[in-house]
């Protein structure tokens, strides 16, 4: 198996977001990557221009971040869809995706749905996020920093100008290199932009301290929280179904709590955050995990504090 380590560059509307184009919000303009081996060792790179055909002008952030302009695009760029068909031919069958935080795994499989060619790169992805990764291996699991920050922190050196894409897929390769290999081989992520669509597409995967749960599609929240599997609450350790001691309750228009009790584990907080399909449906993406008596105690705060709120707002409409 061969990391592909990836960095995109993308345009947006200049002239803001009410003229955007909806399908397509951010279009890329650049893809660089580099390949390292199963043992997490350079071996190739890649870098592509693509020419831009949906926004026509430079963001004017884009141009002072990526220092390019439209005319280079021109001139050296190449058609989108023949970029990635390059790129994924350059990648191989056998590659795991890898980048500084989630969002050009997303941007990529969008990009690639406005041209058509979607069907290229199946989906769920499971991917690694290497900015989550730093954070669980050097810092709380929690915080997420910039790609400078950790190229500081891990005293790489500075060979090249960051926010272009090969540069920051090659900055970002360094860390990754750097982080230990029970962290990189045990908190992979999954990208979700093609979600599962039926039962025997769900997806339950068990990390240490907690159990991640990804739904197929329903056509509403209530439908979703109504599925048996959705709402089930189970110990992570011994994976044996646990009594609630707070049944699931809403704390906004997307989250939903639990609490549950293990015998031999103790407290478990649950969270079910739905989420949206392009096409107006939902689908829930539950975790499961070990949580302390404190923490179990801010449970229960929540739930009265949204009862309270809740009676508050009923007293003022009568």
């Amino acid at each position: 198996m061969n990391y592909i380590v990836f960095d995109l560059e993308w345009n947006q509307c200049p002239y803001g977001k009410g003229q955007e184009n909806e399908r397509i919000p951010f279009e890329i303009i650049e893809i660089g990557a580099v390949k390292l081996n199963s043992e997490r060792q350079i071996i190739d790179q890649y870098q592509v221009l693509i020419q831009p055909r949906v926004y026509k002008k430079l963001h004017h952030r884009t141009r002072e971040i990526i220092q390019m302009d439209m005319k280079l695009l021109e001139r050296e760029g190449i058609p989108f869809y023949r970029a990635v068909k390059e790129f994924l031919k350059w990648c191989g069958e056998d590659a795991l995706f890898c980048s500084w935080g989630n969002s050009d795994l997303l941007e990529l499989q969008r990009n690639m749905k406005y041209y058509g060619i979607l069907q290229l790169l199946k989906g769920p992805i499971r991917y690694l996020d290497v900015q989550k990764l730093f954070s669980i291996d050097r810092e709380d699991g929690d915080s997420r920093r910039s790609l400078e920050y950790a190229v500081d922190v891990l005293e790489i050196e500075k060979q090249q100008e960051f926010h272009r894409a090969l540069a920051d897929s090659w900055y970002t390769a360094k860390v990754l290199m750097r982080l230990r290999s029970e962290i990189v081989d045990t908190f992979y992520s999954i990208d979700c932009y093609q979600n599962p669509k039926r039962k025997e597409e769900e997806i339950k995967v068990f990390y240490p301290g907690y159990e991640k749960f990804i739904s197929r599609e329903f056509d509403s929240k209530e439908e979703a929280m109504a599925d048996k599997e959705i709402t089930s609450s189970r110990c992570h350790l011994c994976r044996k179904n646990i009594r609630k001691k707070i049944r699931w309750f809403a704390a906004g228009q997307k989250n939903y709590y639990c609490l549950a009790y293990c015998p031999v584990h103790g407290w478990m907080k649950g969270k079910i955050r739905m989420k949206k399909t392009e096409q107006g449906r939902v689908f829930a993406v539950k975790t499961m995990k070990y949580t302390t008596e404190e923490e179990a105690m801010e449970i229960r705060t929540k739930k009265e504090e949204i009862k309270r709120k809740r009676r508050a707002r009923k007293k003022g409409e009568k």
